[in-house]
């Protein structure tokens, strides 16, 4: 029961999508072609396409999984940690110690990738080998392998959904306004919001409730139980480990090799989940009712480009078509992103090209922290808004 459970147990297919998204009335119809057509474009208008027309404009062997492909990435990574790990252990310099950070951090968050390629089953075709890589990768840098997928599945299944979604969803401006002083600085300030994962995995955001360790949390299913025992057990099997290379090592020595690369994956994590789904130059929609679709939701995801790092993070920033097929691996995804570009036309975001080092989305991370603060309490289409009385204080104490 350990290995059972590795791809979501649903998600909506093409079909049952097209039958809500694809014929549209006449009055969506309209809308639909004035938006994407003529006139100025409204990305929060009903597409004049569905899933299936995207789905047949990618190439069939995009949605191969090759397991021997995706073992030879997961030797790749590891073989890089560890090499990082034992260079820098062995020059112990401080010439060498910020340089190790940065990439140690950053092939950590490679390696949580990998493992969630595993937990939407794009890793293999085989569960029990996506299981079993799934939680060595997500337990080694403290991630609750069937805990995290499990509500990764729920983000997927209602991605750009108000209420429903999981993962950086808004806040209604009621629950915004009723939040005291250090919950909205944390929250909207840099660079706490780099540090939130590990409260999410024990707290979820606010507004919901649930732990991603605790097997009776309404995060899960019943039967889902086990699974979540299973991850936590792992992670409390990590935790046991780390505690035992700190006492042979030392607790300073263990810190610099684990966890402030541990911090920087965090970080990583962070900023590149919140940038997937806010900070475009133009406001992006978010649905309540039945203004919401699987697709629509979909839409509202952004590509990004990081540059060089774009090859070691297993290219998550090309997500839009991630979002909208999770099934198809990592290394076909900029193949069926261009494919699709011609399907999507509008409702596709170019993303600013990166240098070497993507330092511009440092930027607009920053910015959109400033500017996307909650949304209407009312409304089934609605967009970010911003809280001016903290921006004015936070000119002032500037």
């Amino acid at each position: 029961w350990a290995l059972r459970v590795s791809a979501p147990t649903r998600l909506t297919s093409a079909v049952e999508e097209d039958k809500r998204s694809s014929p549209l009335g006449e009055g969506d119809e309209h809308v639909a072609a004035s938006g994407a057509a003529g006139g100025e474009f409204d990305p929060g208008a009903p597409p004049p396409f569905g899933l299936a027309e995207i789905r047949a404009a990618i190439p069939k062997h995009c949605w191969v999984k090759d397991p021997w492909r995706s073992m030879a990435y997961v030797l790749r990574d590891v073989v890089v940690v560890l090499g990082l790990a034992a260079a820098a252990a062995r020059l112990d310099s401080w010439l060498v110690w910020p340089l190790y950070w940065a990439a140690q951090g950053t092939m950590f968050w490679a390696l949580f990738v990998l493992g969630h390629d595993c937990g939407h089953g794009s890793f293999s075709n085989n569960p029990k080998l996506n299981s079993v890589v799934g939680h060595i990768l997500h337990s080694s840098i403290l991630v609750p392998y069937h805990g995290w997928r499990i509500s990764h599945r729920t983000h997927h299944q209602n991605h750009g959904h108000v209420e429903k979604d999981e993962s950086w969803h808004p806040l209604p401006e009621r629950l915004y306004k009723s939040l005291d002083f250090m919950t909205r600085k944390l929250r909207f300030t840099m660079p706490f919001p780099l540090l939130a994962f590990p409260l999410y995995l024990f707290a979820r955001s606010p507004g919901k409730s649930g732990s991603h360790f605790n097997p009776s949390s309404d995060l899960f299913q019943p039967n889902e139980k086990k699974d979540i025992i299973t991850s936590t057990a792992s992670w409390l099997a990590m935790v046991g480990v780390l505690a035992g290379l700190t006492f042979l090592m030392g607790p300073v020595a263990m810190l610099k090799l684990y966890g402030v690369p541990y911090f920087v994956f965090v970080a990583w994590l962070d900023m590149v989940t919140y940038l997937h789904h806010h900070g475009h130059e133009d406001k992006l929609p978010w649905y309540r009712g039945q203004e919401w679709s699987y697709l629509r939701g979909g839409l509202t995801t952004l590509d990004r480009d990081y540059g060089l790092i774009n090859n070691i993070h297993h290219d998550i920033g090309t997500h839009v078509i991630h979002h909208l097929f999770p099934q198809i691996p990592h290394y076909h995804l900029i193949e069926a992103t261009e494919a699709a570009k011609p399907v999507l036309g509008k409702y596709y975001k170019e993303p600013k090209k990166s240098g070497p080092l993507p330092w511009h989305l440092f930027g607009v991370l920053a910015q959109s922290l400033k500017q996307d603060h909650y949304v209407s309490d009312t409304g089934d289409v609605v967009y970010y808004q911003t809280d001016s009385k903290t921006n004015t204080s936070a000119q002032k104490s500037d």
